[in-house]
């Protein structure tokens, strides 16, 4: 994470679309811990095996979903932008990642930290589950990408 120096207005958990719709509560518990970060282009915001402490709000940019394997070029499971979120490696233990998080463009996002998530979701279950629907869908597409890369490489 970089620490670049911004004139842009500061982003809010509530302006992105992944919450709207989301209890105002809710949102300004997690946006009240949240913080902005940059990356340029070449940056990894995470990579696989390291601990999963964050959930990611993209407003700006583009990151690529990178897999490794021995013996292997990285493979770009999927790129994605703003709008979009990254991260559940946070929600099931050992919350390590499963991929490498590289950015491809310049990118911006608010940051929101996993334990701040993990402890609203305890304090209303009902928070958690709000937001567990409008992740599902997104982990499955992930699986989905990651799917169609194998059998690509396999030829299957």
């Amino acid at each position: 994470m970089s620490g670049h120096v911004r004139s842009d207005p500061p982003l809010r958990v509530a302006d992105h679309p992944f919450f709207q719709g989301a209890d105002p509560a809710f949102v300004e518990r997690v946006g009240h811990h949240a913080t902005e970060a940059t990356w340029e282009a070449g940056e990894f915001l995470f990579h696989e095996g390291d601990p999963a402490r964050s959930f990611y709000l993209l407003f700006l940019g583009k990151v690529a979903l990178e897999l490794g394997a021995p013996d292997r070029p990285k493979l770009t499971i999927q790129t994605v932008g703003p709008r979009d979120v990254l991260g559940w490696s946070w929600l099931v233990p050992p919350y390590r990642w499963r991929f490498d998080a590289r950015a491809v463009k310049a990118t911006r996002a608010l940051v929101l930290d996993a334990e701040v998530l993990r402890e609203a979701f305890e304090a209303r279950p009902e928070d958690g589950y709000w937001f567990l629907l409008r992740l599902v869908p997104v982990i499955g597409e992930r699986l989905e990408m990651a799917r169609l890369q194998i059998l690509d490489i396999y030829g299957v």
